[in-house]
């Protein structure tokens, strides 16, 4: 039987979604005290050998979704999922260690230790830009931390969905993790669940909603956002190096992924210099004609209908209101293909300024004064990423001490997703909370205080206050305060 369940919008889905969280619940609390090390490890390598076995499933439901490159499916679906799992096993017993808490004069002849537990039923709402990694990468720090999960992957891949439902079946029991299907009314369902901790991946004004109906139940969440993360080109910039990671990391998936560059700001002394290396490069790697680039097997496209409009209107509003396409602009409704574009003379009144672009559309902004663009970064929500290319440490420190940001790469893009020892997480409208890693296994534990006592004297400040008790204290206040 299908331990993954797809509920219809009627009044019987409300029940068995709500069976599935109550037999985790029950679950959770009688494995409680023996889900140890070993266990924990058991089941992520049981995940690790069941997403080595559906790897060909994986390239190829991606291909069906959005014709994702099945090199680029290695690289950004499965291996970080299996470097998660890999760097986990070899710091779990670190992380899952108490950790001594020095005592102070106020509390001597006491003992204490911070003590990590789990923090019980969670729920991870998966997005459908990397459906693969996003639904299975938080995964592994939640059963890492000892919980039990649903998961809730996105309807708009509904290929990769099913493979993630597979990879689960084989992995796990469903008292331990689940996979429940569904549109908006079963996230609506799950949302007014009693979970103890939510992870979301998708867009600020999702992660409101799910912020909000967590804190009916005060359920903790961690909100993996995004927004537009703006990339700075310096005067004194290697243009070659800046155009080959700024088009890898704008261009990958078509541009639908959260940290890609969003907008370039370029100095004017290299600015054409920029426009004709980052040409060039999209040329080299993508074709440098619009029959190569629809050709092509390593460009993606994007993921429905629905997004291919709002990603096709907004380059039509931008050459509406004047701006300059220097490449691309090109679509195809037939096969949800957008160009590589770049566009010059952007204004405020666009809608390319305004929203995230989550795809393959790269404004380029030509600039002077430095400190006008830190104005403009610092107007703005606070980015899930921002990148600086430039051989000077002093021009990236000052753009990294005087903004704020969920990351900050210098000299390249994206890649500080791969980095496990990184804490990977926005600022605000960008996201709260941090991923990977120990700050994943965090993010899924409660950090118990456990405080012994020994010889300890505080009971000599306790009632009744008598003389002796009074001047006692007052020399704790001002000997210790």
């Amino acid at each position: 039987m299908n331990q993954a369940a797809s509920f219809p919008t009627n009044t019987t889905h409300s029940d068995a979604i709500r069976s599935a969280f109550d037999t985790q619940v029950r679950a959770q609390l009688a494995r409680r005290a023996g889900f140890d090390r070993k266990a924990r490890i058991a089941q992520l390598d049981r995940l690790a050998e069941a997403v080595k076995r559906n790897e060909e499933k994986i390239i190829a439901a991606c291909a069906a979704d959005f014709r994702k490159p099945p090199e680029e499916v290695k690289l950004t679906e499965i291996f970080p999922v299996l470097q998660e799992i890999r760097h986990t096993k070899h710091h779990l017993r670190s992380w899952m260690r108490g950790k001594r808490a020095r005592a102070t004069l106020g509390v001597l002849g006491t003992k204490a230790r911070v003590r990590p537990e789990a923090k019980g039923v969670c729920l991870i709402i998966a997005p459908w830009n990397y459906p693969v990694n996003l639904s299975l990468g938080p995964l592994v720090s939640a059963i890492a931390a000892g919980n039990s999960v649903i998961i809730k992957p996105s309807e708009m891949t509904p290929n990769a969905s099913q493979v993630v439902i597979d990879i689960v079946e084989e992995a796990f029991t469903p008292d331990l993790v689940k996979v429940i299907e569904g549109g908006a009314a079963v996230s609506q369902e799950l949302l007014s669940l009693p979970f103890d901790h939510i992870f979301f991946t998708g867009s600020p004004a999702i992660g409101k909603v799910v912020m909000e109906a967590a804190a009916k139940n005060l359920t903790s969440v961690t909100l993996e956002l995004g927004g537009k993360s703006p990339t700075i080109v310096g005067p004194n910039a290697n243009i070659k190096k800046a155009a080959r990671n700024i088009v890898w990391g704008k261009f990958s998936n078509n541009g639908q992924t959260c940290i890609a560059p969003d907008h370039v700001y370029v100095h004017r002394d290299v600015s054409s210099a920029f426009k004709i290396a980052i040409q060039a490069e999209i040329g080299r790697v993508y074709g440098k004609t619009l029959e190569a680039q629809k050709a092509t097997p390593d460009y993606c496209r994007i993921v429905n209908e629905r997004h291919f409009d709002r990603v096709r209107n907004l380059i039509e509003d931008a050459r509406a209101k004047g701006a300059s396409i220097l490449q691309g602009g090109q679509t195809d409704a037939s096969q949800n293909f957008v160009a590589p574009t770049l566009i010059s003379e952007v204004s405020d009144d666009m809608g390319i300024t305004q929203e995230e672009l989550f795809g393959p559309i790269l404004p380029i902004i030509e600039y002077v004064d430095l400190d006008k663009v830190i104005d403009k970064i610092n107007a703005n929500p606070k980015p899930l990423a921002l990148y600086i290319f430039d051989k000077s440490k002093s021009f990236a420190n000052q753009i990294i001490s005087r903004t704020s940001s969920g990351a900050v790469g210098v000299n390249l893009t994206v890649v500080h997703f791969l980095h496990p020892n990184l804490p990977f997480g926005g600022v605000n409208n960008s996201g709260i909370g941090a991923a990977h890693g120990e700050y994943g296994f965090k993010a899924f534990s409660h950090e118990k205080a456990v405080l012994e006592e020994k010889h300890s004297i505080t009971h000599m400040l306790f009632p009744p206050y008598t003389g002796f008790v009074r001047r006692l204290i007052n020399v704790v206040v001002r000997v210790l305060g």
